[in-house]
C-alpha cells in the first residue's frame, strides 16, 4: 500500500474514533450541567453524608500541629438545619445545640452559622499563650467541601495555616455511641499525660525500628497540649515536635512519629507505668515513659559552684509559673506558700544570686510593698551524681538575721535538699529569648524553671 493512502486511511480512521468519543452518553451528560448544576449536585451528596451516621461525626481538629494539638468535637446533623455538637476542649463536655448550613460560592463549604463548642478555637480573643494574643487557637467554622473517601468525609478550612500557608485537611469520622458517652475520659486522661505528682519526674520519648534503640527528652504544655522531644544522641539530629489529642484509651499525636518508614499516631496509656506506647509492626514502636534521672545529666551546674563568675538566675511567676518544665509539685508548694499571704502579697520571683561580693544566696521577691527575704547557702557538689548541692548558712530579712520563714521552708527545702539539685541548661525559650535553666530535686517531682538574668 502506498504511503499516501495509508496516511488517508489513518485519518479516517482517528476522525471515526474521535466522534465515537464524543457521543458518549456520561460525556454528554457531564458537559451538560452548568456549574451550578453541579454544585447542586455536590451540595446534595454532601447533606445526605452528614445525614448518613446515626452516631454523628467525630473530628479530632488539629488547627496548627506546630505549636498547638488537637481537640475532639462529636458533631450530629439534623434535617432542620440543627446540630448537636461536644467537645473536650474544656472539661464541659456536655452537648449544645446550634445551626449549620451548606453554602453555595466558589466552592461548597460547610459553615456552622451559630456559636458552638467549635467556635471556641476561632475566637481571637480566647487564646492559651502570649504568642496567640489575638490570634486565638488558630481555628475555623467553615470548612470547604473535598469529597470523601473510606467513609470519611474531607474537608479542608477556609482559614490558611499561618505557617504552612495552605488550608490545612480534616477528616469527618463516623462516630460511634461510645464517643459520646466516653468523651470525659478525654478530660480524664489529661492528667495522665500531665503526669501525676506522685510519678517520676523525668520523662524521655523511646523509638525502635525492629533494630535500632533512640533516645529522646520529652516536654509537654499543658495549656497547648504540645509536646517537645528532641534527640539525646551525638550527630543524631532528628527531633518530634507534635501536637497531642485526648483520647479514652491514651492520645492521637500529630504530625506523625515516623518510625522505621512506619507512622505511629495513636499512643495507648499503661496505668502500671504511665507509659504511653504506639506499636507498628516487625517490633517497631515509639514509647513515652518516665525515669527517675534526667535522660542525659549535664555539667551545667559547674558554672554555678564557689570560684566561679557571679550570675543570676531567677524564677519570675508571670511568665515561668506555668512553663511546661515548672513541674505540678512545684506550683502546689508555690500555691501553697502564697495562701498563707495576703492577696496582694505574693511569691513574685524567687532568685539565685551566685558567687556575689554577699556570697550565694537565694532571694524570695514579693508583689504589694513586702520586703524580699533572703537565705545565704553554701555551694558544693556531688561529682557521680552530677548534682549541685546548697547548704544552709542562715536567713535575713536585708537587716537582720532571722528564723526560717515558715511558709516558705517547704519550697527552700526542696531547694536545699542535700541529695543535691540537677541543673539543666534547657535549649527551649518561655516567651522571652533569655535562656532557660531548670533546678530540678533528685529526690522528688519538685523543679523550677529560671530566666538566665545575667
Amino acid at each position: 500500500m502506498k504511503a499516501q493512502n495509508l496516511y488517508k486511511y489513518l485519518v479516517i480512521g482517528l476522525i471515526t474514533l474521535l466522534l465515537a468519543a464524543c457521543s458518549n452518553t456520561d460525556a454528554e451528560q457531564k458537559f451538560d450541567q452548568t456549574p451550578t448544576e453541579r454544585l447542586n449536585a455536590q451540595k446534595d451528596e454532601l447533606n445526605n453524608l452528614l445525614l448518613s451516621s446515626g452516631y454523628g461525626w467525630k473530628l479530632v481538629y488539629f488547627t496548627d500541629n506546630t505549636i498547638l494539638g488537637g481537640y475532639t468535637h462529636l458533631i450530629k446533623f439534623a434535617k432542620d438545619g440543627t446540630v448537636e455538637m461536644a467537645s473536650d476542649f474544656d472539661d464541659d463536655t456536655a452537648i449544645y445545640k446550634s445551626e449549620y448550613e451548606i453554602q453555595l460560592g466558589s466552592t461548597l463549604s460547610l459553615v456552622f452559622t451559630t456559636a458552638n463548642r467549635i467556635h471556641l478555637l476561632s475566637e481571637s480573643d480566647n487564646y492559651p499563650i502570649e504568642e496567640l494574643k489575638s490570634k486565638g487557637y488558630l481555628g475555623d467554622f467553615q470548612f470547604l467541601y473535598y469529597g470523601q473517601e473510606n467513609g470519611e468525609i474531607i474537608f479542608r478550612t477556609n482559614r490558611v495555616n499561618t505557617t504552612t500557608k495552605t488550608n490545612p485537611e480534616l477528616r469527618f469520622v463516623k462516630a460511634t455511641a461510645e464517643d459520646w458517652t466516653d468523651l470525659h475520659k478525654n478530660i480524664d486522661m489529661i492528667d495522665n499525660v500531665i503526669g501525676a505528682p506522685t510519678r517520676p519526674l523525668f520523662r524521655s520519648l523511646e523509638t525502635n525500628d525492629g533494630k535500632t534503640i533512640h533516645q529522646f527528652d520529652f516536654s509537654f504544655s499543658e495549656i497547648t497540649r504540645f509536646a517537645e522531644a528532641n534527640s539525646l544522641e551525638a550527630g543524631y539530629s532528628v527531633a518530634y515536635n507534635m501536637g497531642i489529642g485526648y483520647s479514652p484509651t491514651g492520645i492521637v499525636v500529630s504530625p506523625v512519629v515516623e518510625v522505621g518508614g512506619q507512622k505511629l499516631s495513636i499512643f495507648t496509656y499503661n496505668d502500671t507505668d504511665g507509659s504511653f506506647t504506639a506499636t507498628g509492626t516487625n517490633g517497631v514502636s515509639a514509647t513515652i515513659k518516665y525515669s527517675t534521672t534526667p535522660p542525659i545529666l549535664t555539667d551545667d551546674y559547674k558554672q554555678l559552684l564557689e570560684g566561679q563568675p557571679q550570675s543570676v538566675y531567677g524564677y519570675i511567676a508571670a511568665y515561668l509559673y506555668s512553663a511546661p518544665s515548672t513541674s505540678q509539685y512545684c506550683k502546689d508548694l508555690l500555691d501553697k506558700a502564697n495562701a498563707t499571704l495576703p492577696a496582694n502579697q505574693q511569691i513574685s520571683r524567687i532568685q539565685f544570686h551566685f558567687n556575689t561580693p554577699y556570697g550565694t544566696y537565694i532571694e524570695y521577691r514579693f508583689t504589694g510593698g513586702k520586703a524580699s527575704l533572703y537565705h545565704t547557702v553554701t555551694t558544693s557538689e556531688d561529682a557521680d551524681k552530677k548534682t549541685m548541692i546548697l547548704t544552709n548558712v542562715y536567713w535575713d530579712d536585708g537587716s537582720a538575721i532571722i528564723d526560717t520563714p515558715p511558709f516558705l521552708k517547704e519550697i527552700d527545702d526542696e531547694l536545699t535538699n542535700p541529695n543535691g539539685l540537677y541543673v539543666k541548661k534547657e535549649t527551649f525559650k518561655v516567651r522571652y529569648p533569655n535562656t532557660i535553666w531548670t533546678f530540678s530535686s533528685t529526690s522528688s517531682n519538685f523543679r523550677l524553671t529560671t530566666y538566665d538574668l545575667n
